[in-house]
């Protein structure tokens, strides 16, 4: 029995360092080829290069406009998480922890949200907006997005809070806590591990998303880093050694994300587990 489940643990650990192979393989062609010149790139297919540069950094960060797309991304972004989760927070502990009439159909109404894809309400979001003269407009991403977060990050903390036992804010109630007071400085410290989890998994569908500020933005002024990238396909040409740089300057928020929040994610997705 022990060299069979010796073997397996072989055969899994191979699997699984093969999977991380074919996942981190990709990535390190991307960083590789964003120090590498147009001509290398299509001349050698292989990332390797002795002389690297960072002439393609500087093209998409200046010349490509990649500042202004990045502060655009940051700003949506942040924003839309932000509002979001400070709506979803006193809401979801309202339904986990009070009693009150109505309680059920409001829990359910937000866990309609979560039957709804969110492709499909692409027009009427688009008439919404242009009649609130709001396209070509930041704001109107915030606010899709914001609306959009707030059915899953209730569904996600409805749980958590759920899960806290009901002498802690028996306790706090004694001390001459408010409710708050309670929610402010008891609850919300404790869900910490899920707000991080919901922020995280916010964040980077909204970073990532390119169909909502196509059809939103008109002015490259307001360009996301998603649609931004768009920028280096021509009709005659495509500039490659940019288009590395640049999805290297994408993607580098969400591996600095991650791990940042890795320890408060893995928590908020393990929670419970041993009860």
């Amino acid at each position: 029995m022990r060299r069979r489940w010796n073997a397996q643990a072989v055969v899994i650990t191979t699997v699984l360092w093969l999977y991380a192979a074919v996942c981190v393989l990709p990535l390190l062609t991307m960083v590789l080829n964003s120090f590498r010149t147009h001509l290398q790139i299509a001349t050698d297919p292989w990332p390797i290069t002795t002389d690297p540069t960072l002439a393609n950094y500087v093209s998409a960060w200046g010349d490509a406009s990649f500042s202004r797309y990045a502060l655009n991304s940051i700003l949506i972004t942040v924003s839309s998480v932000a509002i979001s989760t400070a709506v979803s927070l006193p809401a979801a502990y309202a339904i986990a922890r009070w009693r009150f009439r109505g309680r059920a159909a409001l829990e359910g109404l937000f866990m309609s949200g979560l039957l709804i894809p969110f492709m499909l309400a692409i027009l009427p979001m688009f008439y919404l907006m242009d009649w609130l003269r709001l396209i070509d407009s930041p704001l109107s991403l915030i606010l899709i997005y914001s609306a959009n977060g707030i059915p899953f990050t209730v569904f996600v903390l409805v749980a958590f809070f759920r899960q806290l036992p009901g002498e802690l804010e028996e306790a706090a109630f004694l001390d001459g806590g408010s409710h708050f007071t309670v929610f402010l400085r008891v609850m919300v410290p404790l869900v910490r591990p899920a707000v991080a989890t919901v922020v995280a998994f916010r964040f980077v569908p909204i970073w990532n998303d390119f169909l909502m500020p196509l059809v939103m933005l008109r002015s490259r002024d307001n360009y996301t880093l998603g649609v931004g990238l768009t920028t280096f396909f021509g009709e005659y040409q495509n500039d490659w050694a940019s288009l590395f740089a640049g999805l290297v300057i994408t993607t580098l928020p969400l591996l600095v994300l991650f791990v940042l929040a890795t320890r408060q994610i893995i928590q908020g997705l393990t929670a419970g587990i041993g009860k």
